[in-house]
């Protein structure tokens, strides 16, 4: 096993950063041309060691292949207001230059068993070292504000089900999630009203900025 877990993991660490920093500024860009952003926050984490070696033993990765198999320890999570918004991002991070979408796996078209939903992207993102530029895979899942909160409620229940859900909870929990989704669905319905008054909004709260005398 690893020795040095802090090293191994600071090039992901550093990759989290550096995605969560330019995918800020990307929305921060919107906002000031006082356009909507698909962009609502950035969210983004390294994997813990022990979910490192937990999904090492349950998909059997061996270590000499962690960093190429495991394509989650670097971990961004962009949160949008409308579906989509979902699909726009993900247009934009494919013609970026600073990194290389390697795969796509879209849970809204195609949502899982369970209800989940959301849209996964794994990238290769160069970043620089002191001993030269390396490559970290890393993951970026976006996905609706209430595609997020069932997938975080999810994601708790299932540390203590272990994802094996007593029948009615999986199916209370795959109802719930189609709640969601028809949330979404009206809210796309109404989504031009709403990005107009929220930039009306943004316009009003900015600062009045005085001429230098």
């Amino acid at each position: 096993m690893i020795e040095d877990w802090q090293q191994f993991l600071e090039p992901y660490e550093q990759t989290v950063a550096e995605l969560k920093l330019k995918l800020r500024q990307l929305r921060n860009q919107y906002r000031q041309r006082g356009q909507h952003s698909p962009i609502e926050f950035v969210t983004g984490r390294v994997k813990p060691v022990a979910s490192i070696v937990e999904k090492m033993q349950r998909r059997n990765i061996r270590l000499d292949r962690l960093e190429e198999d495991m394509e989650d320890i670097a971990g961004v999570r962009v949160m949008c207001q409308f579906v989509e918004d979902i699909y726009l991002v993900v247009e934009l991070l494919k013609q970026r230059y600073d990194m290389q979408v390697l795969e796509e796996r879209d849970y809204i078209a195609n949502q899982k068993a369970s209800g989940y939903r959301s849209y996964h992207i794994v990238i290769s993102y160069p970043i620089q070292r002191l001993d030269g530029q390396r490559v970290v895979k890393a993951e970026i899942q976006i996905r609706t504000l209430a595609m997020n909160f069932w997938a975080t409620i999810e994601h708790s229940l299932n540390y203590k089900y272990q994802g094996a859900f007593p029948p009615e909870l999986a199916e209370r929990l795959r109802r719930s999630a189609e709640a969601a989704f028809m949330l979404d669905k009206e809210m796309s319905d109404i989504r031009e009203e709403i990005k107009e008054a929220q930039v009306l909004f943004q316009t009003k709260q900015k600062p009045k900025v005085e001429d230098d005398k």
